[in-house]
């Protein structure tokens, strides 16, 4: 079904803006945006992805990864077509890469969701696996019904979205699961042709706007892997969100177009975790590798095992509600939502 779009202007002719990625996408008469999911009609803007789904499952929240918002809990993760991004090496690219919808979804409407999300005893819905931002009024429909519910919210997001649109989705948005996939400008315009800048902005906002926030960067050798660049990004971190928003280094696998590089040692994410504890993030995370150590949360006081974890599972072992039961510190953990 094609819906109209939100967020956008009609300029010169029959050509409109769009103004819910920072792309900011002149779209012509019968042209789409870089998505290739918004295109104009006649001087209207539609998405023509509202309420087409491709990709449905039950997650744990830990999969997002999330650690800190709803641990423990399962997540109804839905994902559509396209992206505004074009990474070399994207893990999801049989569906981001793909503008083509024909025959590939099935329609899910926003109550339906919901309903879908309630039924399988899931305490949020998450809108992942493609780019959240191009299905931005589906989102926020689904996710305003979903708040009546009490169910938590999540964007799984590269975070190139504008500040209009993060406004307009913070009265239903409780978590942002954001990549940052590089410190370097140039990494985001030859892997991903974008630019660093509007992420960083994207992210700032999403913590202003009150949102929670972790941040995922996906660690490639010879790429992005460079104690200076990952130094630069921590630092970038604890000056801007903090040094309680958890941060995740995760292994790269070789994928898409991006198959001649190898997997990420696992010595260098535990150099960068350690890196980034040094530095005084208190809550970091290695991810897409075997069980390990640094994927449990420790109290940043006292040392005690808060949070264990073995692949995506998770059991909450040393916290009384939102603090640690040995030594009282407490913890950001988002344990409810309203």
């Amino acid at each position: 079904m094609s819906h109209v779009a939100e967020l956008y202007d009609k300029i010169e002719e029959d050509a409109v803006r769009c103004r819910v990625c920072s792309h900011r996408c002149r779209i012509g008469e019968g042209k789409s945006g870089i998505c290739g999911m918004r295109i104009n009609r006649g001087g209207t803007l539609y998405a023509e992805n509202y309420a087409k789904v491709v990709a449905e499952a039950v997650d744990p929240i830990e999969k997002k990864p999330l650690y800190h918002f709803l641990p423990g809990t399962n997540v109804y993760s839905l994902g559509g077509l396209g992206c505004n991004f074009h990474c070399t090496h994207c893990q999801n690219w049989q569906i981001s890469q793909d503008h083509d919808l024909t025959g590939m979804y099935r329609t899910i409407s926003p109550e339906e969701g919901v309903r879908r999300a309630l039924s399988a005893r899931c305490r949020s819905i998450a809108w992942t696996y493609n780019e959240p931002t191009i299905w931005h009024e589906y989102a926020k429909d689904m996710g305003n019904l979903a708040k009546k519910e009490s169910l938590g919210t999540v964007y799984v997001t590269n975070g190139y979205m504008t500040e209009e649109a993060l406004d307009d989705l913070s009265p239903m948005l409780d978590a942002f699961s954001v990549d940052l996939k590089s410190f370097s400008d140039e990494f985001y315009k030859k892997i991903c042709g974008a630019r660093l800048q509007p992420v960083l902005d994207s992210t700032i906002r999403a913590k202003e706007l009150g949102m929670h926030i972790e941040t995922v960067t996906l660690v490639i050798p010879g790429v992005n892997d460079s104690m200076e660049e990952m130094t630069g990004l921590v630092d970038w971190v604890l000056e801007n969100l903090g040094p309680d928003v958890p941060m995740h280094f995760t292994a790269f696998h070789p994928d898409f177009r991006m198959t001649d590089i190898p997997p990420t040692p696992v010595n260098t994410l535990e150099k960068l975790h350690d890196m980034a504890v040094e530095k005084g993030v208190r809550y970091v995370y290695t991810g897409n590798i075997a069980s390990h150590r640094y994927n449990n949360t420790y109290c940043p006081e006292c040392g005690s095992l808060l949070i264990e974890r073995s692949g995506f599972s998770a059991g909450i072992v040393g916290l009384e509600g939102t603090r640690c039961s040995k030594c009282g510190a407490k913890i950001p953990v988002v344990t409810d939502v309203k």
